[in-house]
Formats: C-alpha cells, sequence, structure tokens
C-alpha cells in the first residue's frame, strides 16, 4: 500500500469530527415508533411504570447520542435531549391526525390500527415528524440520517426541513419527493411519484425559498411535478397527474394534463400502413 496515500487518509480520519453510527439512530427511531405507537411493538405493556422506564430508555440512548457529537453542537446535550422529548405528546398527537388522514383517504384501509402497522406513507411522516423536530433546534447530520433510512425503506423522500401541517395523508407513496423549503397545509393528499421541488439546484440559493408552498386542502395526483419558490397552490385546489408547474395556481383550481390518446384497431393500422 502507498504509504503517502495511507498518511494522508489517516491525517482525513484524524480531522472527521465523530459522529453517531447510522445503525444507532435508526435502532432509536424505531424504539421511539414502538414506545408511541403499540401496533408496533412486539411487547406488552403491563403498567404506567413499565412505559416511564421505557421513556427513561430512550431518554438515555438521545443523550448518549448527543454527548457522542457533543463538539457538533450549538446547545448542551442535555438540554436538546430534554426539548426533543417535550415534544413527544405533539408528535404523538400529529401522527394519529395523519393515520386518521391516510385511513379515510385510502378505501383499502381496513382501520388506522393497519395504516399504522403497514403504509409506508405513515412510516415516512413518522420519520419526518421526528427528523424536522431535530432540524428546528439545529442538530447537525441526525434528521438527515433519519429522514434518509426512511427513504430507503419507503421510496418517499422528505427533506427534515419540509413544514408539513396536520391531516397529510400519502397514498402509496413511492417516488415521492419533498424539497427542503415545501411548506404544506392542513389536509393535504399526495399521491406516488409526485415532486415538490426547486426551479434551480445552484449552491447559491441555499438559504432562500426554493420550493413550492401547497395551502389547505390540496390533492395533487400521481406523477405531478411543482415547482419554484414563489408557486403557491391555493387551498381546495386538485392537481391532475402528469400535470408540470412552476407558476401559482388561485384557489378552488383543477389543474390537469391533457395528453393525446390515439386508440386503433389493429387490422386498421395495417391496412394505413400499406
Amino acid at each position: 500500500m502507498d504509504k503517502e496515500f495511507i498518511n494522508k487518509l489517516f491525517a482525513y480520519h484524524q480531522s472527521t469530527p465523530p459522529m453517531p453510527y447510522r445503525s444507532s439512530v435508526c435502532d432509536l427511531l424505531e424504539k421511539v415508533r414502538e414506545f408511541l405507537f403499540p401496533q408496533l411493538s412486539e411487547s406488552c405493556i403491563v403498567s404506567p411504570a413499565q412505559l416511564e422506564a421505557q421513556y427513561q430508555v430512550l431518554y438515555a440512548k438521545m443523550l448518549n447520542i448527543l454527548v457522542g457529537m457533543r463538539k457538533e453542537l450549538r446547545d448542551d446535550p442535555e438540554k436538546l435531549t430534554h426539548q426533543i422529548f417535550e415534544k413527544f405528546p405533539q408528535i404523538h398527537a400529529c401522527l394519529k391526525k395523519d393515520a386518521e388522514a391516510i385511513c379515510e383517504g385510502d378505501p383499502a384501509a381496513s382501520g388506522v390500527d393497519q395504516v399504522i402497522r403497514t403504509y409506508p406513507g405513515f412510516k415516512a411522516i413518522f420519520s419526518h415528524r421526528f427528523a424536522h423536530e431535530l432540524y428546528l433546534l439545529d442538530i447537525p447530520l441526525l434528521p438527515r440520517i433519519i429522514s434518509e433510512n426512511a427513504h430507503s425503506h419507503t421510496g418517499i423522500d422528505i427533506h427534515p426541513g419540509a413544514k408539513i401541517g396536520a391531516y397529510f395523508c400519502i397514498d402509496h407513496g413511492t417516488g415521492i419527493v419533498i424539497g427542503e423549503t415545501t411548506e404544506i397545509g392542513d389536509h393535504v393528499k399526495l399521491y406516488q411519484g409526485v415532486t415538490l421541488g426547486a426551479l434551480s439546484v445552484d449552491k447559491s440559493m441555499a438559504e432562500t425559498k426554493r420550493h413550492p408552498t401547497l395551502h389547505d386542502h390540496v390533492v395533487v395526483y400521481a406523477g405531478a411535478t411543482i415547482l419554484g419558490g414563489h408557486t403557491i397552490i391555493g387551498e381546495n385546489s386538485t392537481i391532475g397527474g402528469n400535470v408540470w408547474l412552476t407558476s401559482s395556481v388561485q384557489k378552488d383550481s383543477v389543474v390537469y394534463h391533457r395528453p393525446q390518446i390515439i386508440m386503433k384497431n389493429k387490422n386498421e393500422a395495417s391496412s394505413e400502413s400499406a
């Protein structure tokens, strides 16, 4: 092995700040998921004391992760951990509304329990709700570890910075992309393949609003692409499948793409070509 390369690589190792293992962060997220939703837990809670004990274990795990990356934090690990866990009631209440919205929006759903246990949309939203709180506390890396873990398991890519309102419904979900500065109101429903993205990926725009805003009660159907920080979709609007939007839409609008589809009998097509 080239000794010069080994020395450069060693210097790289030495200069790289310590960060928690991805597996530790993802394991914590799974334990939090089980703690908040018994539908996902393999153990049965028999007393409030047992639940309190689980809470303390989760708290210690979170604190341990943050202590390990203390030099990268802008605040005390203990304080940050306390702030995160103070949000649990709010996160739980919001996620219950999300599960209800998914159940109500999908005729195939047999109930909220099924949504919580099996739906990839709910799993992606859960990860986002938790990652978003870490993002707001300016905790580095962890929010993206959580969001990318959800992305790899569900095919749904939600940046931790995106602001998403209550009763958020993702139907099917594969291929959905939601950018960092996206703002989504209440009772919004997205189908698979929807992109809420930026018009430009220029690095100079990093601190600007690059992604669209969707107001309350908006539905966006499969394959639609909505781009730009100045693009606003008014409340109660419906965006049809495969629509490409880079400009705002007034409230109560219906926007759809009209493709040209030609259907012919095979014999008619053969006679024309002859």
